[in-house]
């Protein structure tokens, strides 16, 4: 049989591969399975979370020295999410979504994160709990926006340590781990 009879037909053979070649991935992530991510140059995931080596970290409009600072962070540990990479260079995007480059050698796999940055402003207190529970007994009552060393998540809680108070958080009250994400000791 001829496409060229059927002009409709290779646009509905073309859609249905298509539909086809779709299918087991969107079975895959509506069954839970794990769904590969998408792997960088370095071989490590993108997007993924790192944290800031140094107290003193210019943020580039470009990969490479040759390219302006936009900004200068000043606080180590600060979580970033790096979203792209080239050579050595990362571009990365902090809690309130500024995007630039950074060099690999200013960046730390260590995570740490951020309690609910964006209701700062809007919400006095967040609970660190004792368990992964929302009737867990308070440990220590957190400033929207404060850091914390993530020490392990399980999808839905993070345990984290503020500043001496080691607790949970729910994981959506967390910037710098993704929902659903765990996080192994």
């Amino acid at each position: 049989m001829s496409v060229s009879k059927w002009p409709g037909l290779a646009a509905a053979v073309a859609a249905l591969a298509i539909m086809i070649a779709f299918v087991p991935a969107t079975e895959a992530r509506a069954q839970g399975a794990a769904v590969a991510q998408p792997v960088g140059p370095s071989g490590l995931p993108l997007p993924r979370f790192v944290s800031l080596k140094s107290g003193r970290v210019n943020l580039r409009i470009g990969p490479g020295l040759n390219y302006s600072v936009d900004w200068m962070y000043m606080k180590p540990g600060l979580p970033m999410e790096i979203v792209q990479e080239y050579d050595n260079w990362r571009r990365v995007r902090d809690s309130e979504g500024s995007e630039g480059w950074i060099n690999q050698s200013l960046l730390s796999g260590k995570r740490t994160a951020l309690a609910a940055p964006w209701q700062r402003g809007r919400l006095e207190e967040i609970a660190l709990r004792a368990d992964p529970a929302a009737e867990a007994r308070t440990v220590a009552r957190l400033e929207p926006g404060v850091m914390g060393v993530v020490k392990s998540c399980n999808g839905e809680w993070c345990r984290m340590d503020f500043d001496g108070h080691t607790g949970w958080l729910e994981q959506s009250l967390v910037w710098g781990v993704y929902p659903g994400e765990q996080v192994v000791d």
